[in-house]
């Protein structure tokens, strides 16, 4: 460097500590430091990739306009879903409103009798319109919060920008660019799914013909008896919650997780074969003799992974072409029953396992015996398992529909991840990925 040129060494100025006091001209990119011209030839940095710090700053300055781009784009799409559960929040609101009008209006012709159902009633409203509102608030809450993280993220980064220090300028960036991608995860888009009382409403226009019989049971439970009988397909899934998307690009970001795990031949039941690379299971109805020990399943037709899942993000993929009429697959512990068919050993019928099952038509998420059903419009003939461990989350996707969201299970993980599934007849091959 040039005496007196702009990164020229001047009173005050850091300077390198291992070679007498030279000043710092140069950027270590495999370090991340500032070193002096010698590091790199003769010191600690030696054989190192090295820079100009003119040509650092510039490069640091190009990911910082990157970094807020982003950023601004995060943004708008939180501020997006919180005018979305905002205007849940007044639809919520304005519906149950309008369904404990009607439904006044209507138990006035029941006269003394019906007086302690319509408290009854406007009660339950009342609760599940609380519930509701409750969960809005959560979400309004994250919006909120990571509406105020990602503005804190572009005032401290236009904070170093106007660093004239590039030194300061580098190691503060690196420092803020580590808590960025600490805090980065999938963009979900909230699409708040509206709270129905249609179903109460058309329950009391038939009420008067059976009220004597419909009076000996809790207004629950004559609810769930013919509440789907007045719902559309859209309405079956758990008012007052919200449902998350994932945009179509989705799928390249998994794919940075991809992974192929292959089938444990101690584990599968004696009516399940392997192929030769223990990605296919396939239905055998010649017992095969496999030896007898103590992980194999010997009742249920299921299998575990032999790659095991203790941290980080993972997503496979499963071809279920050619799976038949029948089929489970999702994830278990290894502590899941072995023996037997009881729910101890049932995948999705105990805390150890978590699945989605299709059964003909029918398509239902499992976890501790507790099923939901899945709308699914076009039969997948491959779906996608994406696993944060950390997180918490195991998700389901129709990668055949554009990688459409079918369910995801929220749970804290203590023990070891398998892929697990289980088969009714034809096969199921794990896909794969690059």
């Amino acid at each position: 460097m040039a005496q007196g040129g702009p990164w020229a060494a001047a009173p005050g100025a850091r300077v390198c500590g291992a070679h007498a006091g030279r000043p710092l001209e140069l950027f270590c990119e495999d370090c991340g430091r500032c070193v002096c011209a010698l590091c790199p030839a003769l010191g600690a940095h030696r054989g190192h990739r090295a820079c100009l710090l003119p040509q650092a700053v510039r490069r640091t300055q190009e990911l910082m306009a990157l970094c807020l781009k982003d950023l601004e784009e995060r943004k708008e799409q939180e501020a997006g879903n919180r005018r979305s559960v905002e205007q849940a929040v007044n639809d919520v609101k304005a519906h149950a409103n309008m369904i404990k009008r009607q439904l006044s209006e209507k138990v006035t012709e029941l006269q003394l009798l019906l007086r302690e159902e319509e408290s009854l009633a406007k009660n339950f409203i009342d609760e599940k319109t609380q519930q509701a509102l409750g969960q809005h608030a959560q979400q309004l809450e994250s919006c909120q919060e990571q509406l105020a993280a990602l503005e804190t993220f572009s005032c401290r980064i236009r904070q170093i920008q106007q660093d004239s220090d590039p030194i300061q300028l580098l190691e503060k960036y690196i420092e803020i660019e580590k808590e960025m991608k600490e805090s980065r995860h999938l963009r979900e888009q909230w699409h708040p799914i509206p709270l129905s009382f249609e179903h109460i409403l058309n329950h009391y226009k038939h009420f008067f013909r059976v009220l004597q019989s419909i009076l000996q049971k809790p207004l629950e439970a004559r609810l769930k008896e013919d509440v789907f009988s007045s719902l559309n397909t859209t309405a079956k899934k758990e008012p007052g919650t919200v449902l998350k998307t994932m945009t179509p690009v989705d799928r390249l970001l998994f794919l940075k997780h991809a992974r192929s795990p292959t089938w444990e031949y101690d584990s599968v039941h004696p009516r399940l074969k392997l192929s030769d690379d223990r990605l296919e299971v396939s239905c055998s109805w010649r017992r095969i003799f496999y030896p007898c020990g103590p992980q194999r399943f010997d009742k249920l037709w299921q299998v575990l992974s032999k790659d095991a899942f203790l941290s980080g993000s993972h997503y496979w993929e499963v071809d279920l072409l050619h799976a038949g009429a029948g089929w489970w697959i999702g994830a278990a512990y290894p502590s899941i029953g072995r023996k037997g068919d009881s729910e101890t050993c049932r995948l999705g019928w105990n805390r150890a396992s978590w699945c989605l099952k299709k059964f003909e038509l029918e398509y239902w998420a499992f976890h501790k015996g507790e099923r939901i059903p899945i709308l699914v419009e076009d039969d997948p003939d491959r779906i996608g398992i994406f696993l944060d461990y950390e997180a918490g989350i195991l998700s389901f996707y129709n990668v055949s529909d554009g990688m459409a969201h079918l369910h995801t299970f929220h749970c804290k993980f203590t023990e070891p991840v398998y892929p697990a599934l289980r088969l009714w007849e034809g096969s199921i091959r794990i896909c794969k990925l690059p």
